[in-house]
């Protein structure tokens, strides 16, 4: 195998605390806790791999490092290709994050079947990354269908009430998206004799074609639109949101969503860049659509839980328009504001799923005036509210400004009155802290007149850490963001000057 092994080490390590906690025998409460405090240390190990490969990645170099690389199925075409780039890098290290944070958070939310529970968490892990590193069209559909195993099985045995349907909406709708990428992904490795995406987008005029470029765009496309989700391919996000456990939550708005923007940065872009420039104004329209429908229908939502999840069609929203600007600003403020989304959106989920866990609704007419009851939850939970509707200072703002600096000047891929985007965009940050103040005065402000209110306990320190995780990135994302913009510039410009001259040269 070429390369040092440590993208394949950070991939599959998961697997070695799922084989531990395997091996635990059944003694109960005594048993449960030593699966967590595994699961944990396992997800702990992970992260630190991850910031190990960080450090070693060299932002100025714009092409794949760290490559991992073997022969698998040499008469397909089918390679073992693992490697990073900055398109990626960033996504791994929220994976990895984010899945530290969620297992910790499911320390006292999960009580029945905890092994189960937590082999099926590291194997999500396991299936997450993997996505974000793999290199070969054959192994990234692998482990993109993976994902929808434990994910499945997450919302389907630890969800709410409509936990059942939830699921089986969450994997046929997902998977049918998936069978039109399958589709493409054969055509192109079996007319190519490869699956390897770099030798597939250095050979692309090969299925040049604008017909035949189209056709395999528009295969992609849905399988990632489903996964964002686009509208109006986001039907299934509120009932799996909802009823997904608070963990299954926070990794599926911190993670498995960016899986579809990343898909199309990664995929769509590179290997079909005629088609990502003639599909541009439509997936611009559909995302304002999104940014806009998504806040109406927060406004309207009863249920916590449920208005975050629609939140998410709104901000994902405008990931999209970042990405089909089409260039450099927009590209680097879209995957930014994935990791904004991540960070943002899933500490959402991990308030509401401590206020859950104490109270048993999410209905926010139940609650009003915990403030007095939760001083110090109210607190961290106005942060987190503030840098999701994108207050200057916190990490929100950072990306939707770059997103609507770089669709303002996206006048190739938008026309000349790309500014109209922008300014359909933009009323989306107003209605976004329109939503978002309003839940949290319906939640948190007025008078203490439920006496189960009273009753509300404030964070622990576990909740309180997790809190200060988040918002450490919060905070430092939105008053010093360079680090993240230098990590991606090189890699992000190399794509747009890819882009723009397969583009240029069939003009």
């Amino acid at each position: 195998m070429d390369g040092n092994g440590l993208l394949t080490i950070l991939t599959f390590f998961p697997l070695v605390g799922i084989v531990a906690i395997m091996l635990l025998k059944p003694l109960k409460r005594e048993s449960d806790n030593l699966i967590r405090q595994v699961a944990i240390a396992t997800a702990a190990i992970t992260f630190i791999i991850s910031a190990v490969v960080l450090v070693q990645f060299n932002p100025d170099q714009p092409s794949l490092q760290l490559i991992d690389k073997a022969e698998w199925i040499p008469t397909l075409g089918v390679t073992y290709f693992l490697a990073v780039d900055g398109l990626s890098v960033l996504f791994v290290m929220l994976t990895s994050f984010i899945a530290l944070l969620a297992i910790i958070a499911s320390w006292s939310q999960i009580q029945t079947q905890v092994k189960q529970y937590y082999v099926f968490m590291l194997l999500l892990e396991v299936g997450m990354t993997g996505v974000f590193l793999a290199q070969d069209l054959f192994l990234f559909y692998i482990f993109w269908e993976f994902t929808l195993i434990p994910m499945y099985f997450l919302i389907g045995i630890w969800g709410g009430e409509r936990r059942v349907y939830a699921s089986i909406k969450f994997f046929l709708y997902t998977m049918a998206g998936s069978l039109l990428m399958l589709l493409a992904i054969l055509y192109l490795g079996l007319s190519n004799d490869t699956f390897s995406v770099p030798a597939l987008v250095a050979g692309r005029d090969a299925f040049g074609a604008l017909d035949v470029q189209r056709l395999l765009f528009l295969g992609f496309a849905i399988a990632f639109a489903i996964k964002v989700p686009i509208f109006p391919f986001h039907s299934w996000l509120p009932d799996a949101h909802t009823e997904a456990p608070t963990a299954g939550s926070i990794i599926l708005a911190g993670i498995l969503l960016k899986m579809g923007t990343y898909g199309f940065i990664r995929f769509n872009l590179p290997l079909f860049p005629e088609a990502s420039d003639y599909f541009a104004p439509l997936i611009a329209v559909l995302a304002i659509i999104g940014i806009i429908y998504g806040a109406i229908v927060s406004f309207a939502q009863t249920d916590v839980k449920r208005l975050v999840a629609y939140s998410s069609v709104s901000h994902l929203g405008f990931v999209m328009l970042g990405i089909f600007s089409l260039n450099a600003v927009g590209l680097q403020g879209a995957i930014l504001q994935g990791v904004n989304h991540g960070l943002s959106t899933g500490a959402l989920f991990f308030l509401v799923g401590i206020l859950y866990e104490q109270r048993h609704t999410r209905a926010m007419s139940a609650f009003g005036g915990v403030w007095r009851a939760i001083p110090l939850f109210t607190a961290l939970s106005l942060i987190v509210v503030l840098s999701s509707m994108g207050l200057p200072g916190l990490n929100g703002f950072v990306g939707e400004f770059t997103i609507l600096l770089g669709s303002m000047d996206a006048t190739e891929s938008l026309g000349s009155n790309a500014w109209i985007y922008t300014a359909f965009a933009a009323s989306g940050v107003i209605l976004a802290a329109i939503y978002l103040l309003w839940m949290f005065q319906r939640v948190f402000m007025g008078p203490l007149d439920n006496p189960e209110n009273k009753k509300l306990r404030d964070v622990n320190r576990r909740e309180l850490a997790i809190f200060l995780a988040f918002l450490l990135f919060i905070f430092w994302i939105g008053i010093y963001p360079n680090p993240y913009f230098e990590v991606m510039e090189s890699s992000v410009e190399r794509l747009v000057g890819s882009v723009g001259s397969a583009v240029m040269a069939m003009r």
